[in-house]
């Protein structure tokens, strides 16, 4: 065995590696590229036609993007609008707090709960490295040079006068889809005349070397002809070249890099040592964090009316110093939980960790960023009695109802219980007497946990587990809803506390939270045996489902206050979260269904033979496993509603998308100035969409799904 092994006895914390195929040899370069794009005429061909359109996506998307037409400053003035939107900049500290805890709960989470695995092999990490320094190298070469300005910054274009094809690059313009035409023919007449003889795999080094030069060949007609293509008057291509030494810099350090390691290390060393991947990333976000101190990425912004265009300096202190101070505490925070899991609490601090994170975006919101104006008076008066009245006397019906022995007697409390919850609403939808709000919703949730506090009956220790979460559930609850009710001291010039990507991070997060559960609900009861339960789900499913999503939003957000009570108002961004959260719950269900059914009638059969009840065996048996197997599907859904978070445009809520579509275009500054700012939005969705994707096929690899 390797040295570098690590035998899965001796897996860090005691964690067994499941067992694993044994990975095939490396294959050398030529090798691997006989077998997998030229073993055979019509892969050849394939190849050479696919590399060709890739090289010209490539080089329209780098010309597009790095184009001197493109006004970036437009995006780069206003990315603090783009994120926050009106949020006041006196205030700004309150978002850093926010992005601060999160970082905190990050890297706690990294260290307590993820798994200690093996990490990134050698050989992973040394391809990546290779393979972003070829792209670099490949980005360089095919970005056309840069335009020539006047001491004014207008791009200079040929004089009219001027004569034509008098040069290569002229006649190359004029002729190059003749020469591409003809070099893609002899690619492919190659590749079949390789194939009929019989080179591939066998060691056919001429020919294979004919076909790559040809291939060349093609890519440089592309290259060279980029230069000469437009009227605008561009810089020599030894001079692009000269400009462009930090990337070529970039591109060596990270290929040669990459070239080390292969080469340094053997074939099985590089296979059996690992990088642990936490490493990877925070030596990465340091190298991000590293560039603001250093890189002259420019000083722009939009402070009392006035534009900041600063392009040969560093970001601001207020941008990088905060940055800093997130990743200081996310690796503070991994180190904490890396001691704490070796330690006596790590198992137990698990489950209050997760709960942390369930309730962190309330807070964040509803405490820090809103900055209630509490009532103090009403809070010793009113809120703080009714939380204690609840806490206590729930605690007494929890401790009863969860004694092993409560019998019928139990069940028929709680049928009490449920009857008072309703008549409470009923009462105040006829205003029989009046209710404070959160006193029917504390009825309810007292109702509900009663129905279910039998399935959790114990010993001692049990019950006052239990108690003690009930106890919990209502200091959290009456707290944040004192905060709901309290005014925010936050002015902003809108009707919106935040706008731009926070508005849609925010939506996205709350119609998750309120989502998943109702999924999850709705695909019980379309699968249970109860007709009314089945029903009503398959009704609410079809119909959400069959209903376009813009329909609902404008329906939440316009009408929907129309069959609300005079003193009654729905905000836009409550609105939009509750449609949101009912459509996605349909699709969510449906998920879930799927999980269910592929749950096997045995799972049932032996949680029936040790006694479980119905709640016990769908809680702790079935959904555990029926989520396990929807987890694609769960993720498929999670990214879909991430970004249709963009439909918040339509409805007038300044979004991330709005703002880069309309607003910025409309300011005297950039007038007319959109494609940088939309291509920037897809940029940032598309970042966040393959983040959570790779994430899912992690935790799918982790868990087995599919392999068992």
């Amino acid at each position: 065995m390797d040295d570098t092994a690590i035998p899965a006895a001796e897996a860090p914390d005691g964690e067994r590696e499941a067992a694993q195929k044994p990975e095939e040899p490396s294959l050398s370069a030529g090798e691997w590229l006989g077998r997998n794009l030229f073993s055979s005429a019509a892969n050849s061909l394939l190849t050479v036609v696919f590399s060709l359109l890739v090289v010209l996506v490539v080089r329209g998307l780098l010309n597009f993007t790095f184009s001197e037409e493109r006004t970036w400053r437009a995006v780069k003035t206003n990315m603090r609008f783009m994120f926050t939107h009106a949020y006041p900049q006196s205030q700004y500290v309150r978002i850093w707090v926010c992005v601060g805890a999160i970082a905190v709960l990050s890297g706690l989470s990294l260290g307590l709960l993820a798994r200690t695995g093996r990490g990134i092999s050698m050989k992973k990490l040394a391809l990546n490295l290779m393979g972003t320094g070829a792209m670099i190298a490949m980005g360089i070469v095919l970005r056309e040079p840069s335009a020539m300005v006047d001491a004014e910054g207008v791009a200079l274009h040929r004089d009219g006068s001027e004569a034509a094809g008098t040069s290569f690059a002229d006649w190359l313009d004029t002729n190059a889809f003749t020469v591409l035409g003809l070099l893609l023919l002899g690619n492919v007449a190659l590749a079949v005349w390789f194939h009929i003889q019989g080179t591939y795999l066998r060691g056919g080094s001429e020919p294979r070397s004919a076909h790559g030069g040809l291939l060349l060949a093609s890519v440089l007609v592309l290259i060279v002809q980029q230069y000469a293509d437009g009227e605008v008057v561009r810089e020599s291509f030894a001079d692009a070249m000269s400009d462009r030494a930090w990337w070529w810099l970039a591109a060596a350090v990270l290929g040669g890099g990459g070239a080390a390691v292969w080469l340094g290390l053997g074939d099985a060393r590089r296979r059996n040592t690992f990088v642990p991947a936490v490493h990877v990333f925070f030596a990465g976000a340091a190298v991000m964090v590293l560039s603001a101190w250093v890189y002259p990425w420019g000083h722009y912004g939009f402070l009392e009316g006035e534009f900041i265009n600063e392009p040969g300096r560093t970001v601001a202190m207020t941008t990088k110093l905060p940055w800093t101070v997130m990743l200081a505490l996310m690796v503070g925070a991994y180190q904490i939980g890396r001691t704490l899991r070796a330690s006596t609490l790590g198992p137990k601090l698990r489950v209050p960790l997760n709960l942390l994170w369930v309730l962190t975006p309330f807070v964040l919101y509803w405490a820090v960023l809103r900055d209630p104006d509490l009532d103090w008076a009403h809070v010793l008066s009113t809120d703080f009695p009714m939380a204690v009245f609840f806490a206590a006397f729930g605690g007494l019906v929890m401790w009863f109802l969860a004694h092993p022995r409560i019998g019928e007697a139990g069940r028929v409390i709680a049928v009490v219980l449920v009857a008072v919850a309703v008549l409470n609403w009923v009462a105040a939808y006829f205003g029989w007497y009046p209710m404070l709000q959160k006193a029917r919703i504390s009825f309810l949730l007292l109702a509900v946990v009663a129905m279910l506090a039998h399935n959790f009956a114990g010993d001692r220790s049990q019950r006052i587990k239990l108690v003690g979460a009930w106890v919990a559930t209502m200091a959290v609850f009456h707290w944040l809803v004192t905060l709901v009710n309290s005014p925010s001291t936050v002015d902003t010039p809108t009707d919106a506390l935040i706008g731009g990507f926070g508005i849609t991070l925010i939506v996205a997060t709350f119609t998750l939270l309120l989502a998943f559960p109702m999924g999850v609900l709705l695909a019980l009861a379309r699968t249970s045996k109860l007709p009314i339960f089945r029903v009503l789900a398959t009704a609410y499913i079809e119909v959400f489902r069959g209903v376009p999503l813009i329909t609902i939003l404008f329906f939440f957000t316009l009408i929907f206050n129309l069959f609300l009570p005079d003193n009654m108002t729905l905000v836009d961004i409550a609105g939009a979260t509750i449609g949101f959260a009912m459509f996605s719950a349909a699709y969510l269900a449906e998920n879930v269904r799927g999980g269910l059914q592929a749950v096997r009638r045995g799972q049932y059969e032996a949680s029936d033979a040790v006694g479980f009840t119905t709640v016990q065996r769908t809680l702790f048996i079935v959904l555990p496993q029926a989520l396990r197997v929807s987890i694609p599907p769960l993720v498929g859904q999670v990214i879909a509603t991430f970004k249709e978070t963009s439909l918040l445009a339509i409805v007038g809520i300044f979004d991330f998308l709005r703002i880069a579509d309309k607003v910025i275009s409309a300011q005297s500054e950039f007038l007319g100035v959109k494609r940088e700012g939309l291509l920037f939005v897809s940029f940032i969705y598309w970042l966040f969409a393959y983040n959570m994707s790779k994430h899912s096929q992690r935790i799918e690899k982790r868990l087995g799904v599919g392999e068992r």
